[in-house]
């Protein structure tokens, strides 16, 4: 068995109003967003957190981040020196080598550790999650830490468009940027979360018991929605950076995150009703067994969506046992399910015997997380 022991995250600098974010991500070409205030009113997100400063310097990178919420792992009574696994997910890592996991664990100063990284959106730390419960359950693991870390600002800043904006101008067009690349400007937010796992519970206190993690991908139903660090071609494949002469890595903003919002509203709610039908019958659980239903969404437009595709199903949570926190911390990509967990494990609300279901979708090729935890 596995159990979360404790939980902590971390967020940089204070939170950011939605009158402030252009004061941080600054004004392609100086000119106001006109994307901007529709999305935040489709999403809404109030507050959410930058590291950045207003001059557009990075204040913490990916890997301080993690460190950080290990560090408050540590607050909490964990003995960091016990660590025997550190596994890491995150959408927007620092460098591409070496992995993450082996960046945080070059930072914390403890002994020797296995290591495991998971890279991709919004599911990536859910991958490390589950290669670290099936450590811990299978014995190879006694205290393992899992990560889940992102700075998603750095990619929105205003300097990382300016060269395509400049083009456009060039031939004659407005200078705005296309609204796959404007859109995600306005969605996503910083900060880090961690979690213990060990084979035994709590002496004091709750544990969360990780009952099942549910994890599937449907990439082979769709195009790609969300990517970076390509292009997409008329016929919906990405071209890799390395396939892209400079001149064009620069006037289209290759390095930008892009994603299909057409795409995002087809396809994000269909296939995770669909998955979660066919989990509840595999593992011979109802609905009505659960006490909080978590599920990581980008917008707030998405919840009512998410609820029909239950519906659609056949099933339904009422919406007194939905648990979000996006509107305070913002998209926080594959950190946001340990953001909201941590939030929840620490509120004084939980008792034992009861059930949070939590849901992690992730739009880059569609995939799925459903995980099943019991308060013990």
């Amino acid at each position: 068995m596995t159990f979360i022991n404790k939980i902590s995250k971390f967020f940089p600098n204070q939170a950011v109003s939605n009158d402030e974010m252009e004061d941080y991500l600054g004004k392609i070409k100086g000119l106001r967003s006109k994307a901007k205030n529709i999305v935040l009113r489709n999403n809404g997100i109030k507050n959410r957190y930058y590291a950045l400063d207003k001059e557009g310097n990075i204040t913490h990178s990916v890997e301080d981040m993690a460190v950080e919420a290990i560090k408050a792992l540590e607050k909490q009574g964990v003995n960091l020196q016990k660590i025997d696994l550190l596994t890491s997910g995150s959408a927007s890592p620092d460098i591409q080598m070496p992995s993450l996991s082996c960046m945080v664990h070059g930072q914390l100063g403890i002994g020797a550790v296995d290591a495991m990284s998971a890279t991709g959106s919004c599911n990536s730390t859910m991958w490390a999650l589950n290669y670290a419960h099936m450590s811990v359950q299978t014995g190879k693991s006694k205290y393992a830490v899992c990560v889940g870390s992102e700075n998603m600002s750095s990619w929105m800043m205003s300097k990382n468009f300016e060269e395509e904006s400049t083009h456009l101008q060039e031939l004659g067009e407005n200078g705005y940027v296309a609204f796959e690349k404007e859109f995600l400007r306005w969605m996503l937010s910083d900060g880090a979360a961690a979690v213990l796992l060990e084979d035994k519970p709590n002496t004091d206190g709750i544990s969360l018991k990780l009952e099942w993690i549910e994890i599937k991908s449907f990439a082979h139903l769709s195009e790609t929605c969300m990517y970076a660090g390509g292009l997409k071609d008329e016929t919906g494949r990405v071209r890799p950076w390395r396939s892209l002469d400079q001149k064009e890595l620069l006037e289209k903003s290759v390095f930008s995150l892009k994603q299909d919002s057409k795409l995002l509203e087809k396809y994000i709610t269909k296939f995770g009703g669909k998955f979660l039908s066919e989990i509840l019958e595999k593992n011979n659980f109802s609905l009505d067994e659960i006490d909080f239903f978590m599920p990581h969404i980008s917008s707030m437009f998405f919840k009512k969506h998410i609820n029909q595709s239950l519906i659609d199903e056949g099933l339904e949570i009422p919406d007194e046992k939905w648990f979000l926190n996006l509107p305070n911390v913002g998209n926080v990509a594959s950190a946001s399910g340990f953001i909201m967990l941590e939030e929840l494990f620490n509120s004084g609300k939980l008792v034992k015997g009861q059930k949070i279901l939590m849901m992690i979708p992730e739009s880059a090729r569609f995939s799925y997380t459903y995980a099943l935890l019991t308060v013990v």
